[in-house]
């Protein structure tokens, strides 16, 4: 089978959906079928390369930012996606096509399949659906119904990464069947290492928005200066400036530390030099941060949210706390805060779930049997 994929993000751009479409692509190229990846261009990373079996095709589009794009980029991308799809090497005519996000990759899949007869399939991952981050997204949703509708309406398949997602996929669109393939993790790249459990090292990595929550956070370890801890965060954004003064306004400068982005390698030393995650966030699709921090044996304490409950079970492998409550995050970071060895249990029934349930594997063969149907 002949795959084509579309994502404006491809390692090391983009965050969660770079990732698992990185990975889905990568096994679905080992299972046999020949992948092509096309998404932006960005910094001095190669026009054309192969990845782990992947032929990844950049450009002609350009974003200027790793971590995030502009709408207009967006708009770029989906011409530049459109023109390149279009204009593939002879030898290569893809029999289906997987689309990240309805938009923008979606459009260029219609548009694909208007003009060419090829099918395809969106995987929905958050941002794309209307509902999820009002307080961010409300214009650019207004905007994107329509075209929302008429790209999943003409897809071989739609695909949501979590049952929350879903949930809200299917109130903004009840006459669209939904599949559900949550996000995976690479249990091999990412490890439980050696570590110290005594004095809590808190780690949280993503975008620094506010759909994190990690003002809220900040609220309530500003309650808990009379334990030990230190709070590390990774990642970039435009709420970087409001936590900074925030910190200093609490008079927490030297106990959190904000590393900005980091690449795979250094993202993986966070995680051993962490032993306790934290997740605060006000809206999720399937929080790839937290796979990663569960593969490497770290406890979570996040929020109850769609996403985070279907990979943190309370009381086993971390603990869920309602969003926006500082007061219940204090609590739960103060339970967990005194008792490493409680922290050192959670952390390996967390490996333990993600062992068991959360392999890329098994998300790659189930796309890879959505894609098959499709094609036909």
């Amino acid at each position: 089978m002949k795959i084509l994929v579309i994502n404006s993000e491809f390692p090391p751009v983009g965050g969660g959906a770079a990732n698992a479409s990185a990975h889905i692509a990568r096994l679905l190229a080992r299972q046999g079928s020949e992948v092509v990846f096309l998404t932006s261009r960005y910094g001095d990373l190669p026009d054309e390369e192969l990845c782990h079996g992947v032929r990844v095709l950049r450009g002609p589009t350009r974003r200027k930012h790793a971590d995030r794009s502009t709408a207009l980029e967006q708009v770029w991308f989906i011409l530049g996606a459109s023109y390149r799809s279009l204009r593939l090497p002879g030898h290569f005519r893809p029999d289906v096509t997987l689309a990240f996000f309805g938009l923008p990759s979606g459009a260029a899949a219609w548009l694909l399949q208007a003009i060419r007869r090829i099918p395809y399939v969106v995987s929905l991952r958050g941002g794309d659906v209307p509902g999820f981050r009002p307080y961010d997204f409300w214009l650019y949703h207004k905007f994107a119904v329509p075209w929302l509708h008429l790209i999943w309406h003409g897809a071989r398949a739609v695909v949501a990464n979590s049952q929350g997602l879903y949930d809200l996929a299917r109130a903004f669109d009840s006459d669209i069947e939904i599949a559900i393939v949550p996000n995976g993790v690479d249990a091999h790249e990412f490890q439980p290492a050696e570590r110290t459990w005594a004095l809590p090292r808190l780690l949280s990595v993503g975008r620094v928005v506010y759909q994190k929550g990690y003002d809220v956070a900040l609220r309530a370890l500003a309650g808990l200066t009379d334990l030990d801890w230190e709070w590390s965060i990774v990642g970039d954004g435009p709420h970087l400036p409001i936590l900074q003064d925030m910190a200093r306004e609490h008079r927490l400068e030297g106990r959190i530390h904000f590393l900005g982005w980091k690449n795979l390698d250094e993202v993986k030393q966070e995680y051993a030099k962490a032993n306790l995650f934290l997740h605060p966030s006000r809206h999720e699709g399937m929080p790839n941060a937290v796979l990663e921090a569960m593969a490497s044996g770290l406890p979570v304490i996040a929020t109850r949210i769609a996403g985070n409950e279907e990979l943190v079970v309370d009381g086993q492998n971390g603990l869920l706390v309602p969003v926006e409550d500082a007061e219940g995050l204090r609590e739960a970071l103060k339970s967990l805060l005194v008792q490493p060895e409680q922290r050192e249990g959670m952390g390996a029934a967390a490996r333990s779930r993600v062992e068991k349930s959360f392999g890329w594997e098994r998300v790659a063969q189930e796309y890879q049997s959505i894609l098959e149907e499709a094609r036909r």
